[in-house]
């Protein structure tokens, strides 16, 4: 095996199913003898340990990327779709090529890598791991930003998410540009101020 196809890469998202905020992706390549203890799926986590993983891992990794589609793109083109594409941004901005790339889930981005599916590979593949938490690292601090610009959503609490506030606050409000109208609950809430 040549070292080219020794380099793993793994890939994993954040956001597919909240109702606000772009979809997230990262990209990481651990490289041979790294090891980061505490490794999971980043849903299994507490902030606090995501956030100590997420400065390990980008101070230890060969390489790691995040990328994200936007709300826009998402409407546009549909969340899984928009979700392939933060894949894809994440692993052409990769410092070293893969030479196969992993990713979390059934579907594949369409890559100049060989890719493959791991179904529930946060879970057992390091370096798709490692790619979970950097995305939802990311991912919620951008929803902090979005916070403070539209305080009364709670996306500091909710990130987004389907939650009987965000839901009250939607009705009561109506829908931020940072809404996605794709949605369903959101699409019921903005065709009911017509």
């Amino acid at each position: 095996m040549s070292a080219r196809h020794a380099i793993v890469c793994g890939v994993d998202e954040a956001g597919r199913g909240p109702l606000a905020g772009p979809v997230y992706a990262a990209a990481v390549i651990l490289g041979d003898g790294t090891r980061l203890d505490g490794l999971a799926d980043s849903k299994a986590l507490t902030a606090a340990a995501r956030e100590a993983l997420r400065q390990e891992i980008e101070a230890k990794a060969l390489a790691w990327s995040v990328a994200s589609a936007s709300v826009a793109e998402i409407d546009a083109i549909n969340i899984l779709q928009a979700t392939l594409l933060a894949m894809r941004r994440a692993v052409e901005q990769l410092s070293h090529v893969p030479g196969e790339v992993l990713i979390d889930g059934l579907h594949c981005p369409p890559l100049r890598y060989p890719a493959r599916a791991v179904v529930r590979g946060d879970a057992s593949v390091a370096e798709i791991s490692a790619a979970s938490i950097l995305a939802k690292t990311a991912r919620d601090r951008h929803m902090l930003d979005l916070d403070a610009r539209y305080p009364e959503y709670g996306f500091a609490r909710n990130k987004g998410y389907s939650t009987r506030d965000h839901i009250q606050a939607l009705r009561r409000f109506g829908a931020t540009p940072v809404h996605r109208r794709s949605f369903a609950p959101v699409r019921e809430v903005v065709y009911s101020l017509f």
